[in-house]
């Protein structure tokens, strides 16, 4: 299995301007933070020091801002646990702390607390209900072709706000769910509850930029539908325009990017979740 980054380790550096980088350089790095924890499922975060934005990112300097000694603590606000650390060799960088107690539940209010060093770092967040898919298909646009796209359906709840993301995973390929390019969805801008929309494949840094939008005939692809917060929509947003407004996708073209971590940057996120898998014709 090819080994890929976590989403934005490659990319939330000690983004700046030309002009502010020897300022920037001369300042304390950061903790970044990718956390998640989605209904039914247990806490996984990911932590590592920021990057300058002038040093070579590559294995061996990615492996060097990994973080594994942190202390990490989950709540609920009744129950709580102190995630552990194991080694995951299809990532880059292969360690992820993880829950194994405190499973999600839709509804309820879910803290992150981070000790390291002199440091600590918190974060809130919710995980919404839960919005089941009604289908997701491999679609051709001509009979001949060796390539598709997703399909998606589902119906958005009414009387509620919603706010979702639609990310796919590869089997054998992708290690991890990568959202869709452009999969980050505000119910407002829906023009029936009955949604349906087409999904192309998202965008991998590192250690390849993959840029293709579509699906290749052979493959299993999972499809999973989340719903989000609206800090969640925000950061991905904002690390979607990164990709579009930069020449080079792991140099941000500046600090835009929204987060909801204190004493930190990145997400820390609660998600509904709801999952299909589609396997595509063998390819001949």
């Amino acid at each position: 299995m090819k080994k890929y980054i976590i989403l934005f380790f490659s990319f939330l550096l000690l983004s700046c301007s030309n002009d502010d980088v020897s300022v920037q350089k001369s300042k304390e790095s950061k903790i970044v933070v990718e956390g998640w924890i989605e209904e039914g499922d247990f806490a996984n975060v990911l932590l590592s020091s920021s990057i300058p934005v002038r040093d070579v990112v590559d294995t061996t300097n990615v492996l060097q801002h990994v973080i594994r000694s942190a202390k990490i603590t989950i709540s609920d606000g009744q129950n709580s646990e102190v995630l552990r650390v194991k080694n995951d060799k299809n990532r880059i960088p292969p360690f992820v702390y993880f829950g194994n107690t405190l499973k999600g539940e839709a509804g309820k209010e879910y803290s992150i607390k981070i000790e390291y060093l002199n440091r600590v770092v918190e974060a809130v967040t919710t995980i919404p209900k839960s919005v089941p898919l009604i289908s997701a298909e491999y679609v051709k646009e001509k009979p001949a072709d060796t390539t598709g796209y997703i399909f998606v359906k589902f119906d958005d709840p009414l009387n509620e706000k919603n706010y979702y993301q639609i990310a796919t995973k590869i089997e054998g390929e992708e290690p991890i769910f990568v959202p869709s390019f452009y999969g980050n969805l505000d119910d407002k801008n829906f023009e029936s509850p009955s949604v349906a929309l087409k999904i192309n494949r998202g965008v991998i840094l590192f250690p390849e930029t993959q840029l293709k939008p579509y699906f290749n005939d052979g493959s299993v692809i999972h499809v999973k539908l989340r719903t989000q917060t609206k800090e969640a929509l925000d950061f991905w947003n904002s690390w979607q325009n990164e990709i579009v407004n930069s020449k080079n996708p792991i140099y941000p073209s500046n600090t835009s990017l929204k987060s909801n971590i204190k004493g930190g940057i990145g997400i820390w996120a609660g998600y509904g979740q709801s999952t299909i898998i589609v396997k595509t014709p063998a390819k001949k």
